[in-house]
């Protein structure tokens, strides 16, 4: 049977007349990703550590006016040069990781996994451990894609069956990265998908679990963050929770901005790319010297800041070097992600807010450390702009469900306040940035891939038949899931709210396709005729 020209093979129909058996096929697949990948990621957070210790003894114990700084300019120079050989072979492996497993989705990009996986634990290990301020969960999400895709392409899958794997392996290595499973999960779908459906539910909580038992076997059940149990903040003290997302907001939108900023001015500078890596890492030697609290993700920082005072003065200090050091850390292009950064300047940034509102208005210091989680998950979501992972995120780093309710608060006004200044969500502009650059598009044989979207009430094809439905060309509409129910789909076929359709796009086209088929599926912002 042909469609557009392209050849469907009867494998890819198998698939699509087995669709049950097709989600139990990659929930086992996705034990099978979440296994191998928690092993990889709790290697990578060892070996983090590791180089983190070194770091600190070396730092500490070099005497700045002697012949052990040559030595220690000498170490970092090399460092320099290793990350842009590093980057230089495969440039996929720098920076976050994130947009790039996105570029893959959508179809944009291609990964070689094997040599990806091995360029990436490697260099996140240099950039984070020589005091880069970058964190682990980046690299660890791109890490659990290649495993993913690994596994994928050893097994023979088709292409159908790929976006789901790599998927699963994402949330898997953010599961394991935080001790934090269930924020895999929502991450995988709000913001990789932006696609809640059932089968990548299926394959990454079955990831995300596995992946996290893993960890759990080395680290133990502890949370990511050391928070004592925190108190309920009252309900009149949320009006100082609008306040805080407001700020956070704006400033998130200034990072987003920044971050932008600084990797243009970076592109622009006509240094090589060895001294432009150097800067940051020389200056992480300095700052290891003088004010340490600020290298690497900073995740020791944010449990100091709940177990002892800092005054505001060095609040303001360590909130303002952080935030500038992760701009030029991250602008100098090696692998390492913002994720931990973003929440170490949010939780900073809580703690002035929070001592702000203690003098002038007064309220108990008693709930100081809610306002830090509460800051951290307003500032994720601010630059990232998926409220419902910041939320779950920090409930679970910080070991607690007790506070969802006034995190999803703060992380709305947030998401709003950030709106204002009419930035794009981080990974996405980032993305966007890989896109235009020399990467181009795939140019392989053509693949038939399989894409899904939700059919929201009030949408443009709810409550019509297919065939009144005008549908993006180079697209075969092949199945609707409703509830239990697999429906072939027929001209007289009525599509209703909650319907999940499937439809069978070149790979070439997936990202305008896609685009076509959400804007037929989601909520009109206006009254029809």
């Amino acid at each position: 049977m042909t469609y557009g020209g392209n050849i469907l093979t009867a494998r890819t129909f198998h698939h699509l007349l087995h669709w049950r058996d097709f989600k139990l096929k990659v929930f086992s697949e996705g034990i099978i990703i979440g296994l191998f990948s928690g092993f990889i990621i709790v290697a990578f957070r060892y070996c983090l550590e590791r180089a983190e210790l070194l770091r600190e003894s070396i730092y500490h114990s070099v005497n700045m006016y002697t012949f052990e700084i040559i030595i220690l300019i000498i170490g970092l120079g090399l460092i320099a040069f290793i990350l842009n050989l590093i980057v230089k072979n495969e440039p996929l492996v720098s920076g976050s990781g994130i947009p790039q497993v996105k570029g893959v989705l959508t179809g944009h990009l291609k990964m070689k996994w094997a040599k990806i996986l091995v360029f990436k634990f490697i260099g996140g290990i240099l950039a984070i451990g020589a005091g880069l301020s970058l964190g682990r969960e980046g690299p660890s999400v791109q890490i659990g894609a290649t495993v993913g895709q690994g596994i994928s392409q050893l097994l023979g899958r088709l292409k159908i069956e790929e976006k789901f794997l790599i998927t699963s392996g994402a949330s898997a290595g953010l599961a394991a990265a935080f001790n934090a499973p269930l924020a895999g999960v929502i991450f995988a779908m709000e913001e990789l998908n932006k696609n809640f459906s059932p089968a990548i539910l299926m394959s990454t909580v079955a990831a995300s679990l596995s992946a996290d038992f893993i960890t759990k076997l080395f680290y133990g059940s502890t949370s990511a963050f050391n928070f004592p149990e925190l108190p309920i903040l009252p309900v009149n003290c949320y009006i100082y929770l609008i306040g805080l997302g407001l700020i956070i907001g704006i400033l998130g939108g200034f990072f987003n901005l920044s971050l932008i900023k600084t990797l243009e001015l970076k592109d622009s500078i006509p240094l090589p790319n060895t001294l432009i890596i150097a800067i940051p890492l020389l200056l992480a030697g300095l700052l290891g010297h003088f004010l340490p609290q600020v290298l690497g993700g900073g995740n020791h920082l944010i449990d100091s800041l709940n177990q002892n005072y800092f005054p505001i003065s060095l609040l303001i200090l360590l909130v303002l070097v952080k935030f500038f050091f992760t701009l030029l850390s991250y602008g100098a292009g090696v692998p390492g992600g913002i994720f931990l950064p973003i929440l170490v300047i949010g939780a900073l940034t809580g703690n002035i807010y929070n001592d702000l509102i203690v003098k002038i208005f007064h309220v108990s210091p008693y709930y100081s450390n809610n306002f830090i989680i509460f800051a951290m998950a307003a500032y994720f979501t601010a630059v990232v702009k998926a409220p419902i992972t910041g939320s779950i995120l920090i409930t679970e780093m910080t070991g607690s469900f007790s506070h969802l309710w006034g995190l999803i608060t703060v992380s709305t006004v947030a998401y709003l306040a950030s709106d204002l200044l009419k930035t794009k969500p981080i990974y996405e502009a980032l993305y966007d940035r890989i896109l235009r650059k020399n990467i181009k598009p795939i140019n392989e044989k053509e693949t038939m891939i399989l894409i899904e979207t939700v059919v929201c009430l009030g949408s443009e094809i709810s409550d019509k038949s297919v065939k009144q439905v005008v549908w993006p060309r180079h697209c075969l509409l092949v199945n609707i899931k409703r509830g239990d129910l697999d429906i072939i789909p027929q001209g007289d076929t009525v599509i209703y709210a909650g319907d999940h359709i499937f439809a069978l796009v070149n790979e070439k086209r997936v990202v305008g396709i896609e685009r076509s088929l959400c804007s037929l599926a989601e909520e009109l912002n206006y009254m029809p005729e």
